[in-house]
């Protein structure tokens, strides 16, 4: 009877050691180096907010964020999620800014059997013909951002555009994205380097728009490329020959220094996105609310989709009762979306992308004196990525 007390109480105290070591480990593969780095960085802090008002628990499992950085290079960034995958054992792998870093990382994530979350990439691949029953993404397919800007241009009246963008998958998905929906005539187009050496300097592409006679200027630039880019699109008097039109290259990481700098080229920019500071609905209002009192500055769009990818987990994780090895129920959570978005309510389609709006924003100052954006309107409701028939999960 002592020795049948003594196994019981033993059993007892490791399957209660077992369930307080219990927890969620998230891998978060982002740029944490090179000039890409304040866009990781913003991605990293929301990541944390969000964890934050989850009070560091899904199902009552604590969370554990296990931060690597790409250094803006796809071979590294396999390697990074290798080790998370190997070493780590993490249960799932999210953030993936660069569509390049995404598709090298894909295989070693998906094939180790690990969910596998984009919070910013959405290249065409993955949501056509490489689609896979664990991979979602929190963000957009690279596609649909750009062909909501050819819409607009097109309800501008907008005839001949000139495009610059910069060469790698995301920059050709986007120019394959207002190509799509632009119906006038692109009178160019200039691909430039990019990487960790990215091309910085862009005045023999800026004389050739201009030399072209377009009316406007389609241009995609991230990051640190996008304020260089910006800087001299104004230094060259363009903004007086042509348009500019822009997606992810104004935004909140980008804005301060332009305000700071006085490009005052930049206010009444146009671009679009699903997201937007000023959507209002009740996650989006504490999401930037206690970002802003976090950090001091507004979120930006990818900040936004890294909120999201963890609330996203965190519903697959409670929809499977904080059962981490019941990958269906896991899975079948996560494609409700269940969740609240900062965007609002949305759906998944069958390649795990989402269906949702895309609206177009203006740069305009708030009641503080700070550039932000706003929405102006609705462009898309409920918009499908064009590569979702190419994807054969139902």
């Amino acid at each position: 009877m002592i020795r049948k007390l003594l196994a019981a109480t033993l059993a007892l105290g490791v399957s209660t050691s077992a369930a307080i070591a219990a927890e969620v480990k998230i891998g978060f593969v982002t740029t944490l180096t090179t000039p890409a780095a304040v866009i990781g960085r913003d991605m990293v802090d929301a990541a944390k907010l969000a964890v934050k008002h989850m009070n560091g628990k899904m199902a009552g499992l604590d969370v554990k964020l296990i931060v690597e950085d790409d250094g803006f290079r796809p071979d590294v960034g396999r390697q990074k999620t290798v080790k998370l995958v190997k070493q780590d054992k993490v249960d799932f792998l999210t953030g993936y800014i660069w569509s390049h870093v995404l598709l090298a990382s894909r295989k070693p994530a998906l094939d180790a059997g690990k969910f596998l979350i984009s919070a910013n990439a959405g290249p065409s691949p993955l949501a056509g013909k490489l689609c896979h029953e664990n991979f979602f993404s929190a963000s957009w397919q690279n596609d649909q951002v750009p062909m909501a800007m050819g819409e607009v241009l097109n309800q501008l009246g907008v005839k001949t555009l000139y495009i610059i963008a910069p060469n790698y998958a995301a920059g050709k998905n986007i120019v394959a994205g207002v190509t799509r929906t632009f119906k006038g005539k692109v009178l160019g187009k200039d691909f430039t380097r990019w990487g960790k050496d990215a091309q910085l300097d862009f005045s023999a592409e800026l004389a050739k728009a201009k030399a072209s006679g377009a009316e406007a200027l389609f241009a995609f630039y991230p990051g640190k490329a996008g304020g260089a880019f910006i800087k001299q699109y104004a230094q060259a008097g363009l903004e007086k020959a042509m348009k500019l039109f822009t997606v992810f290259t104004v935004d909140a990481i980008s804005l301060p220094k332009f305000q700071k700098a006085g490009l005052k080229v930049v206010l009444g920019s146009r671009s679009t996105h699903f997201w937007s500071p000023d959507l209002d609905n009740p996650a989006n209002r504490k999401f930037v609310a206690d970002f802003r009192k976090e950090y001091g500055r507004y979120p930006s769009f990818y900040a936004a989709q890294a909120y999201d990818a963890i609330n996203l987990i965190r519903a697959g994780v409670e929809g499977a009762k904080g059962d981490l090895k019941n990958a269906d129920a896991i899975r079948a959570a996560m494609k409700k979306a269940d969740f609240g978005s900062v965007r609002g309510r949305f759906t998944y389609g069958n390649n795990h992308f989402p269906i949702q709006n895309f609206y177009l924003r203006e740069v305009v100052e708030d009641p503080e004196d700070n550039w932000t954006s706003r929405i102006v309107k609705t462009v898309y409701r409920n918009h499908q990525d064009p590569y979702a028939k190419e994807c054969p999960l139902k």
